[in-house]
């Protein structure tokens, strides 16, 4: 990509949370970033006041302005084929790359730092990222969500060596990149709507792993192999001993996850993560690892891990009251779920768990329906709003009514429009607190049930 006579960059699917974070990027380079988006968002809000012109709608009078010989169109997959302003810049000669090509293209100018995984890549690599970022190597990254740290998913250090990256495996995006070092932290299946099959999904990690030239590091029990790779090989796990990198000696202390950190030739005692769910600690391995690999002392991985203040809709505690607490979180795939369900069980063993859920795509809810079902029959009661179509259209038969018949216990289970969404809450939470029950309420999903967060939140707060 020769960006010499580049002076303006449109990107399609600009509210996206990786697309973004490329718009800061040139933005920051002095480039004229222009974007579309379907509908207006706090992160779309938060790039205009930052100096991005956006266009909502199908209007193309915007883009039928732009010079063709100096100008870059970045499209993300979620825009389909079929939107205006892709088909109008396709049709009159633009160049188009993928957000992916983007990125690829910009962390080979570094030492990329990535990490892959079907959960948890969002967190290691924004943990990873402020690790660096406060220590003396310092880096820059491209992150997969906000850091509640520096309230943006954009690092710039032109004085580092190291770009910090999230590699998407959606639609093979992983693909285009070059890492030096890399974590892999699952590879349990999804986006059968692209890979088809489980098989092909494991293969596209495998290219991936043939990718990394210095490092990588992986969970313990992954199926990698690992005998034509370029990179050293790491695994890491919790609690137990059979790994290079290792959590042990796991406790809460004052609402802080302790933990004994153990690397191949060290073992630091005592570290403390502030963002007490449990799954979080596997995370904090991983990056931990990465940084203690690049040579960082005990001291800043000590004190980058203590200050970490985690990512939005990661776990985010928005209310912890005597009667009831709540949390938000990003999770949509059924480990996912199942692994901030069991985390808020080890924060709240006594308290009765209300989870809303908004099932995120069709073809999702229809290929892990049996997983989605168990994660959820781990709650005492369970709201289920409206599938969030994303990029698909409706499939027959592929309902959240559906997804709840499919529950061993339906009574347990009801689907509720958006606009009833807070009453229902409500109804519940008062229900239990009258038995003298204490709540702990979570909502899960990666659609836009964020924006219904603060107004939950504030309705909780009513409570004692």
């Amino acid at each position: 990509m020769n960006l010499e006579r580049v002076n303006t960059i449109y990107f399609l699917g600009v509210g996206g949370i990786g697309m973004s974070a490329l718009a800061r990027y040139f933005t920051a380079k002095g480039y004229l970033v222009i974007g579309y988006d379907r509908v207006s968002s706090s992160l779309t809000t938060e790039l205009e006041k930052e100096g991005v012109v956006i266009e909502y709608g199908d209007d193309c009078s915007l883009v039928q302005r732009l010079d063709v010989a100096h100008t870059l169109v970045v499209r993300t997959p979620a825009v389909p084929d079929t939107q205006p302003q892709y088909q109008w810049l396709r049709e009159h000669g633009f160049t188009i790359m993928k957000r992916a090509e983007v990125l690829g293209w910009l962390t080979r100018m570094a030492k990329s730092l990535c990490v892959a995984g079907t959960h948890g890549k969002t967190t290691t690599s924004t943990l990873l990222a402020h690790i660096l970022y406060s220590s003396k190597l310092r880096c820059s990254a491209f992150l997969g969500g906000i850091s509640n740290n520096y309230n943006t998913n954009l690092l710039i250090d032109t004085s580092s060596d190291y770009v910090v990256t999230e590699a998407d495996e959606y639609d093979r995006s992983f693909h285009h990149l070059s890492p030096y070092m890399s974590v892999i932290t699952s590879m349990d299946a999804d986006h059968l709507d692209v890979y088809g099959t489980e098989e092909n999904y494991r293969d596209s990690f495998l290219h991936y792993a043939s990718l990394v030239s210095n490092a990588l590091v992986v969970k313990r029990g992954l199926d990698i192999p690992v005998d034509d790779l370029k990179a050293t090989v790491y695994t890491y796990t919790v609690e137990q001993q059979d790994a290079s990198f290792s959590a042990r000696n796991i406790r809460f202390e004052d609402g802080v996850i302790v933990f004994d950190f153990h690397a191949p030739n060290a073992i630091i005692l005592d570290m403390r993560l502030c963002v007490p769910a449990w799954v979080n600690v596997e995370n904090s391995v991983a990056a931990l690892a990465i940084a203690y690999l690049l040579g960082l002392t005990e001291q800043e991985l000590r004190d980058g891990l203590a200050s970490f203040t985690g990512v939005y809709r990661r776990f985010n505690l928005h209310v912890n009251k005597s009667l009831v607490s709540y949390i938000d979180d990003y999770a949509h795939h059924p480990e996912e779920l199942k692994a901030s369900i069991k985390s808020v069980k080890k924060l709240y063993p006594h308290r009765k768990l209300l989870v809303v859920f908004q099932p995120h795509l069709y073809s999702r809810t229809r290929d892990f329906a049996g997983g989605f079902v168990d994660a959820l029959n781990l709650a005492d009661s369970i709201l289920l709003l409206p599938i969030y179509p994303a990029r698909e259209l409706p499939m027959i038969g592929v309902t959240s009514e559906w997804l709840r018949s499919l529950m061993g216990n339906p009574s347990k289970c009801n689907v509720v429009a958006k606009e009833d969404l807070v009453g229902q809450i409500s109804l519940q939470v008062t229900r239990w607190i009258s038995s003298r029950e204490k709540v702990v309420v979570m909502t899960l999903g990666a659609g836009d049930i964020e924006r219904q967060v603060n107004e939950i939140k504030l309705n909780l707060n009513e409570y004692e």
